[in-house]
């Protein structure tokens, strides 16, 4: 991720930081506040001996706390976003992958009803296939997170999680990295989810969302499979208005048959009649009116659950929509 701030910035930030409210989160606060942490961590019930060897080399990171407070705020468009997300490359990429991996991915997603090309589409657009998985030291972007102080209890949340993933012996202090909001492996999953979603698929004792293809594809399809996912549907349609966009309800969470759409004068996108089938769905205009607009069905909601950003969501479909074409 890019640093906007200056070397002089940096260096500075290595060693206080104000906090909203202007009092300086400094490397002596973040030494007491992790000695908490340890005394937390050992009241919830871990060995103080594995506290402190995993926690030896433990350090307060200005720069994720920066990352966090400086997140983009400039608007793009739902085009621009897409044509960033998925360009042709990772496109081709994805096919490639699917069929490599055809094998695997067929036999888990039958086991856990998600279509294989949505697991490569959130592979791609999470990791890069892998490759992007971040180099931060996720113990000490959690603890910086948490100590920051806006969103305490959720980094703390993770932060326990960390240690408990740990101390189940899925990962090794030394190569525990991930963004620098804490997100760990091929699938990017927070401590939380990783608990609550990640699988041995290969049944060596480790859930290895790192380096394991079985275990990174059963992760992601328990994951969609356990949120409502139904591979029985697709995740939606980009379609076209046929009246004034005042006639209808704008609600993402408002479900209707496509019938109902169909009588409202909604289309496919290239102005052919909408499915006959017995699905309901919702319609999402992400850019307004006059961006894209899209039927969505229950699965894109599923996906929504997985990153609350319309944008995530759409990205996400239209990679997979491209890899069942083929590219």
């Amino acid at each position: 991720m890019t640093k906007w701030f200056t070397a002089l910035a940096f260096l500075s930030g290595l060693f206080f930081l104000p906090d909203a409210a202007g009092e300086e989160k400094t490397e002596e606060g973040f030494s007491q506040y992790v000695a908490k942490l340890k005394a937390e961590a050992v009241e919830q019930g871990f060995d103080a001996s594995f506290i402190e060897r995993t926690l030896e080399n433990i350090e307060f990171r200005a720069t994720v706390i920066r990352s966090d407070r400086n997140q983009p705020e400039r608007k793009i468009t739902l085009d621009s976003y897409l044509a960033s997300r998925v360009p042709d490359w990772k496109v081709q990429q994805a096919v490639e992958k699917l069929n490599e991996h055809k094998v695997l991915l067929d036999e888990i997603g039958a086991k856990y009803g998600v279509q294989p090309r949505f697991i490569v589409a959130l592979w791609g657009n999470e990791s890069n296939f892998g490759r992007i998985q971040g180099n931060y030291d996720v113990l000490s972007a959690l603890a910086s997170l948490a100590y920051e102080g806006r969103r305490e209890t959720l980094f703390k949340r993770n932060f326990f999680a960390a240690l408990t993933i740990l101390s189940e012996g899925h990962a090794s202090v030394d190569t525990f990295k991930g963004s620098w909001a804490g997100a760990m492996g091929q699938s990017q999953f927070m401590p939380v989810s990783f608990l609550q979603y990640a699988v041995d698929y290969n049944g060596d004792g480790k859930k290895d969302i790192w380096g394991t293809p079985a275990d990174v594809f059963a992760s992601i399809a328990n994951y969609l499979s356990s949120e409502g996912w139904s591979d029985d549907i697709t995740w939606g349609r980009q379609v076209k208005l046929t009246q004034s966009v005042e006639a209808f309800g704008l609600s993402s969470t408002l479900f209707k048959p496509l019938a109902h759409w169909h009588a409202q004068g909604v289309t496919r996108y290239n102005g052919a009649p909408l499915p006959t089938n017995d699905i309901n769905a919702s319609l999402i205009m992400p850019d307004g009116d006059k961006g894209r607009i899209y039927l969505v069905y229950q699965n894109f909601h599923t996906l929504m659950k997985w990153n609350r950003s319309q944008y995530f969501g759409v990205s996400v479909g239209y990679l997979s929509d491209r890899i069942k074409k083929g590219f």
